[in-house]
């Protein structure tokens, strides 16, 4: 830990004070040395520190295009204008970009709702002093009224 402090403010120290009152000697250890490390240790060292970094930048990427994915979709369901900047987060994350399990559901949810207010029975629900209970039960007293009136009737 304090290799890594050292390391980390030691570096900006030096280029705040454009390494003034440093000579460098013939001498001087390689960066390595400085370190206390050999120097298989140091470039296995510099080589993890690399895959990392990779490791991090592609866990970014991926999440960039989640979330250009999640905006995409709302653009999309209230008709917004597309953005590019998300299109191209998509397109340079490649095919694996998938939506997380929880905001899938909750499209999925929200899709649902929206069919249910669509659709005629949604409509009436959002008239205020309806009871769709009493509307059913109309409509299938009338339904039965029609079917028995049509049963007495002689031309059919």
């Amino acid at each position: 830990m304090a290799f890594m402090v050292k390391h980390v403010v030691g570096g900006q120290l030096k280029n705040l004070t454009g390494g003034l009152g440093e000579e460098k000697s013939e001498g001087e250890k390689s960066e390595a040395g400085k370190q206390g490390m050999t120097q298989e240790e140091f470039e296995q060292y510099q080589q993890q520190l690399v895959e990392e970094k990779m490791e991090r930048d592609a866990n970014f990427a991926k999440k960039k295009a989640e979330r250009a994915t999640v905006r995409t979709h709302f653009r999309e369901k209230y008709r917004l204008p597309k953005s590019e900047l998300d299109e191209t987060q998509i397109q340079q994350a490649g095919d694996d970009v998938e939506l997380p399990m929880e905001l899938a559901k909750m499209i999925a949810e929200d899709n649902q709702e929206e069919q249910h207010k669509q659709s005629v029975i949604g409509q009436l629900a959002n008239i205020q002093n309806v009871d769709l209970d009493q509307l059913k039960d109309k409509a299938q007293a009338t339904l039965e009224d029609l079917k028995q009136s049509a049963e007495k009737c002689a031309l059919m």
